[in-house]
């Protein structure tokens, strides 16, 4: 019933040639991982598709390639130093070269659709790294996020059909957050979804995620590894799965409630806790309607570490 998470040679090939980076060699497409959860749902996320590649190495020439009205595959090259967010029109493949970092600021991606964002450490932003706020259809995927002042990437304000896969976060205070306030509802109710697989947070303290309203949320095959404040909280009429995780030393590795927002629901299914509490869930969540392959729990930790972060996927 499930679709396997490592696919055949020929059907990675094609989901590379859509975000434009065809693999070179089988043995490279067998290191790469095709799209997952809710980002395959609406109609799918293939950015730029398979328009040829521009390469971009100074914070203007990002900037306006970002905020383009065509479709665009954009190649990140070097270090690129700027301040502020932003903004990430639609029909947007960004990939970073070999070391391609953002330093300083982040990505908004706002009222846009079918973006894809990979490849790429961000460090030092001094808002969030990546925003996705009114925007559906995002793949957010392969990234490193270190030392930045606000959210690594935080989903909010209407945002609906979103994968956070392959990320890692460390050294960072407040990695996730999935909606913005408790007085959204308005916007944020059957919307929200998003899917959280295989992510390293390592040592990263709180938000991996922190949901309101989204319902099912589903948190799978990430692992959490010396979480200072929690691992995950559902809130506000949420419903978050947390399904097949490995938790090592994180004392709150999941619960209901959280600050001044109410309980939301919360099902934990066989997660692999070493050296961390127990957690607290409660409630019911509803069904996820894309079929996925959960990798055994006892293995995520090694399967995540060797997978997650920028530079593990061929470009």
């Amino acid at each position: 019933m499930r679709a396997p998470r490592r696919t055949l040679i020929t059907g990675l090939t094609a989901a590379l040639a859509m975000t434009g980076l065809a693999a070179a060699t089988t043995q490279q497409a067998s290191a790469d991982t095709a799209l997952v959860g809710w980002a395959t749902q609406g109609g799918g996320t293939t950015g730029g598709g398979s328009t040829p590649p521009t390469t971009v190495t100074s914070s203007s020439a990002l900037s306006s390639a970002l905020s383009s009205g065509s479709p665009a595959v954009i190649r990140v090259s070097g270090t690129i130093s700027c301040s502020g967010m932003l903004k990430v029109a639609s029909n947007k493949t960004v990939i970073g070269n070999s070391g391609a970092t953002i330093s300083g600021c982040g990505f908004n991606v706002t009222r846009a659709s079918n973006v894809i964002i990979r490849n790429l450490t961000f460090r030092g932003w001094n808002d969030d790294a990546v925003n996705v706020q009114y925007s559906t259809r995002v793949w957010i995927d392969h990234n490193t996020f270190t030392d930045g002042n606000d959210g690594a990437v935080d989903v909010k304000r209407a945002s609906d059909y979103v994968t956070i896969s392959w990320n890692r976060v460390h050294d960072h205070d407040k990695s996730m957050l999935l909606g913005h306030s408790d007085d959204n509802g308005s916007e944020d109710r059957g919307k929200l979804r998003v899917t959280y697989h295989h992510n390293w947070f390592d040592g990263s303290n709180q938000r991996h995620p922190r949901v309101r309203f989204g319902n099912p949320v589903h948190v799978y095959n990430n692992f959490y590894a010396d979480n200072g404040g929690y691992g995950v909280a559902s809130t506000q009429e949420a419903g978050v799965l947390v399904e097949g995780n490995s938790f090592e030393n994180v004392d709150d590795p999941y619960h209901r409630g959280e600050g001044s927002s109410p309980p939301g629901n919360l099902v934990a299914r066989n997660n692999h806790l070493v050296n961390s509490g127990s957690g607290d869930a409660g409630g019911s969540v509803n069904s996820i309607p894309y079929a996925y392959q959960l990798d055994a729990p006892a293995s995520v930790k090694s399967i995540v570490t060797s997978g997650a972060g920028a530079g593990r996927i061929p470009i």
